[in-house]
């Protein structure tokens, strides 16, 4: 039995590819019930953020039938099986666990050394654990991972000066206002990525922050913690005429803003500028609305071209890190203690 990965991320898949096929986060243990139901895989677990879907499993069929396999669920369980199906990338050992290194260390990631994919990784690997669909190879796979993660971040310079999704928006509003300072925030949407996002805009000078959510006990809770006022999901627009830079992530199927919401709030606004940060996949913001005068709107691919001016800070350091790695993967497949029961 081998671990295998399977998936797409921001390299090979525009947004638009990845929101198709995004799993929501309640939907999660349903799919990996199928795929061991399936026989697919005998363990599983599924990571899927902003960036990146991946599956990654610990199966006994053929290499070739088991990817095929694991295809065809991505397809049947998102209903993308009438289009041209993306170009899902494969892993078998000993790539698969020297990629699961990289993603838990930040090597994979829009932003070179980053630290929330990390987080998302263990939440990701927790979940599935507690729902009891890994097993052996997985879990010390996965718990490999963390450790070499911890290594890398304590022995190389990868992270220095690394930035996270929070801080590159906060990098994007900054080229539309010469400061943040004074400046009026709302985040839509209150989980973790959108309290980084706020923290973020915080530290960098803004007057203050709005939170909502469809939930309005976590939207207080949030907005507690920020010293920032909460809004009942169903009354934010009313905020909307002065609010100077709005972030969105929620698990919404839909649009939560589109041109149609947005025209009638500009007048009030008496031109000035309005930065919308759409970080959530699927996208809650019309990508129409970037055609309107004032508008300034941003997905989670934009964020691409901030990260790049700070990739080659720390390139330098990859070449160590992927070293680490290999040889972390090479102790954990041929050590009779560390090699993971089958």
């Amino acid at each position: 039995m081998r671990v295998l990965v399977i998936g797409l991320n921001f390299r090979t898949a525009s947004v638009e590819q990845r929101e198709k096929f995004a799993f929501a986060e309640e939907k999660i243990p349903q799919a990996l019930a199928r795929l061991r139901e399936s026989g697919t895989a005998a363990e599983a677990a599924i990571l899927s953020t902003c960036n990146r879907v991946e599956l990654y499993v610990a199966a006994e069929a053929p290499r070739d039938d088991a990817f095929e396999a694991l295809r065809s669920f991505l397809l049947d369980w998102h209903g993308q099986n009438g289009g041209p199906a993306p170009d899902f990338y494969t892993h078998d050992e000993p790539e698969s666990l020297e990629h699961l290194f990289k993603v838990a260390s930040g090597l994979d990631s829009m932003v070179l050394g980053e630290t929330e994919i990390l987080g998302q990784l263990k939440k990701a690997y927790d979940g599935a654990f507690q729902a009891g669909y890994t097993g052996a190879r997985l879990n010390k796979a996965f718990q490999r991972a963390f450790n070499v993660a911890k290594h890398i971040r304590t022995e190389t310079n990868i992270q220095r000066g690394s930035i996270s999704v929070a801080s590159v928006s906060v990098e994007l509003s900054e080229k539309i206002f010469s400061s943040l300072e004074g400046r009026k925030v709302m985040v839509i949407g209150a989980g973790d990525t959108s309290e980084k996002a706020a923290r973020a805009m915080l530290s960098r000078g803004a007057a203050q922050v709005n939170v909502t959510n469809r939930s309005f006990e976590r939207a207080e809770a949030l907005a507690a913690a920020l010293n920032g006022k909460a809004i009942p999901f169903d009354q934010w627009e009313g905020e909307f005429p002065t609010t100077d830079i709005l972030i969105s992530c929620t698990a919404a199927p839909n649009y939560v803003l589109d041109r149609k919401k947005l025209e009638p709030l500009m007048p009030s606004r008496r031109g000035r500028p309005l930065v919308l940060i759409d970080i959530a996949v699927p996208r809650d913001i019309d990508p129409l609305v970037n055609d309107m005068e004032n508008v300034y709107l941003y997905n989670i691919d934009d964020l691409q071209e901030i990260a790049s001016d700070y990739l080659a800070r720390r390139q330098e350091e990859v070449g160590r890190c992927e070293q680490i790695i290999r040889e972390k993967v090479r102790a954990l497949l041929t050590s009779p203690n560390s090699r993971p029961a089958s």
